[in-house]
């Protein structure tokens, strides 16, 4: 199987980054973008990849295994693009239950092509313990393929449009869920709140320490969840991912989406 490139294009302008978003970081579509330039090269590589991919669950699954697998692969975008982006088995199919896709979602997870991001009760370290695996989102392998399951037009994302604010939350945090992975090395958590109230990205735990992450899709720097999640937990390290440039705070610190790779940016300099 093809996997995505463990050396994305790195952006240093707002503008390629969000064309990033389009192109993805799988190394066919990248070098076929990269050939002429255009965009729909790239996404005819990402339409090729997904037909495989399916292609691949059929091979190794037993038909009705593979059904299952497959609905719960292409269910992922209508779940990144809730609010509430919790992987619920209701919303694969109406009277959809847990038994019948966890073997699937486990062999697409195994075979590299999703991330399960499970919930955590605390962050303790190490987070492991702390995880349920009972309550997770999924993502896939690829910002670029998420962009190619919805059929994400081209002028949308690069030209920007109202109606797509929201799901460009979900294409952000997409693309920093495999960043986590394929440029940290981090598994991945997220811990919601229990009145609901707020929620905590990402968790990841570094040397010796807990990441909690804020992920934001534009420039708007408010972090009401984070603070209060830093206050009740001063031991992290609270950091936020967004379009904004570097900004170290006295109780966090705001790195700009293509700078997630270098993780001295990510805690304030008394912390370090």
């Amino acid at each position: 199987m093809t996997s995505p490139n463990c050396l994305p294009l790195l952006v240093s302008k707002k503008w390629e980054a969000v064309q990033y978003y389009y192109v993805g970081g799988m190394p066919e579509a990248a070098a076929a973008f990269l050939e002429r330039g255009l965009l729909e090269d790239a996404r005819s590589i990402q339409n090729q990849i997904l037909s495989d991919y399916e292609r691949d669950v059929s091979k190794h699954l037993s038909r009705t295994e593979a059904e299952y697998a497959i609905a719960a692969w292409r269910s992922i975008p209508s779940h990144l693009g809730r609010e509430n982006k919790k992987f619920v088995f209701g919303h694969i199919a109406q009277g959809a239950r847990a038994r019948n896709y966890q073997s699937g979602i486990t062999w697409l997870e195994q075979a590299g092509l999703v991330t399960k991001v499970r919930r955590i009760s605390k962050p303790g370290l190490p987070l492991c313990p702390y995880a349920d695996d009972a309550a997770f989102k999924l993502f896939l392998l690829d910002v670029g393929l998420l962009g190619a399951m919805v059929r994400l037009d081209k002028s949308t994302v690069i030209g920007g449009s109202a109606i797509f604010e929201e799901f460009k939350g979900a294409l952000t945090e997409q693309y920093v869920c495999q960043q986590l992975v394929s440029e940290c090395g981090f598994t991945p958590y997220y811990w919601p709140a229990e009145n609901s109230s707020g929620e905590i990205d990402f968790l990841a735990q570094g040397d010796n320490q807990v990441y909690a992450i804020e992920v934001k899709a534009e420039e708007n720097l408010r972090s009401k969840s984070l603070r209060a999640f830093k206050q009740k937990h001063p031991w992290v390290s609270a950091v936020r991912f967004s379009m904004s440039g570097f900004r170290e705070q006295d109780w966090m610190c705001n790195v700009p989406l293509y700078a997630i790779p270098s993780k001295a940016l990510w805690s304030p300099e008394g912390e370090r």
